[in-house]
């Protein structure tokens, strides 16, 4: 199923992680609590599907937004969980089982990165999109993810793309009317998503709390898309009108190499 779709088409897998001694919330609390802050985000879980900029914090600590997740209304995330060992291996393993489909098609992993979710019953994670080929392993609770075609600049216009590679945020601004081109895809405990480079998507979480990993990577593949992103976010400063970049498996080389160019030689975005 994997090979067949990566690693363009979003699909539905299934997983067999279940109720994992490092995804049980008193465990996520204390390596929460040891991650640097970097590493740490966690707001309000009823949030709009669009927001503007990062949500703020709600106040509550974040072991504490993690131990009582049942009642502290809250969206966590935990990110770079391979900074400690446990979840490195973890990590490391789940990646191996698909990596040979993987390489077969993107070439080498690159940049291999957990990040774990804990959510409230009912919240949202707003409209956004993300560098990284990533699957999101549901572990406890429900979601819905709604997904949207990546690289359709109806749902996140060159500029958005642009923007993000040189500093910006992901999270995209929201329209009503986008709705209709969206695909919904229910997530149980035990079912998993792929989801390609840079597809908007929000999140509806389940009745109950939920607990979600995302295991991710990336290729040579999607670093030359967001090099040639950051070139047209160059060219479009001197008033021109770049052409999108290619999804897959167009290589964009030449405006990446461009981009590459530059910035050893020292020019800023």
């Amino acid at each position: 199923m994997f090979a067949s779709h990566y690693p363009e088409t979003p699909h539905k897998l299934v997983h067999t992680l279940g109720a994992h001694p490092l995804m049980e919330l008193g465990t996520l609390a204390r390596l929460a609590e040891a991650l640097p802050e970097a590493s740490i985000e966690y707001n309000a879980g009823n949030q709009p599907i669009g927001v503007n900029g990062k949500p703020a914090a709600t106040g509550i600590p974040i072991g504490e937004t993690i131990r009582h997740i049942e009642t502290t209304n809250s969206w966590a995330v935990l990110k770079n969980i391979e900074q400690h060992a446990a979840y490195a291996a973890l990590l490391s393993d789940l990646l191996d089982e698909l990596r040979p489909e993987i390489e077969a098609r993107t070439g080498r992993m690159l940049k291999t990165q957990g990040f774990v979710f804990v959510t409230s019953a009912g919240g949202v994670t707003p409209y956004h999109f993300d560098p990284e080929h990533n699957i999101l392993l549901q572990v406890r609770g429900s979601k819905v993810m709604t997904q949207f075609p990546a690289g359709n600049p109806r749902y996140a216009p060159d500029e958005a793309h642009e923007a993000y590679h040189t500093g910006g945020a992901r999270e995209l601004r929201w329209r009503d009317d986008l709705l209709p081109g969206g695909r919904e895809f229910p997530l149980a405990a035990g079912e998993a998503l792929f989801v390609p480079v840079m597809a908007p998507h929000f999140v509806r979480n389940g009745p109950e709390p939920s607990v979600s990993l995302s295991i991710t990577w990336r290729s040579e593949w999607s670093f030359a898309e967001a090099d040639a992103r950051t070139f047209n976010g160059l060219l479009r400063r001197f008033g021109l009108r770049p052409r999108s970049p290619g999804r897959w498996p167009a290589r964009n080389l030449a405006k990446a190499y461009g981009w590459r160019a530059m910035r050893r030689l020292g020019v800023r975005v």
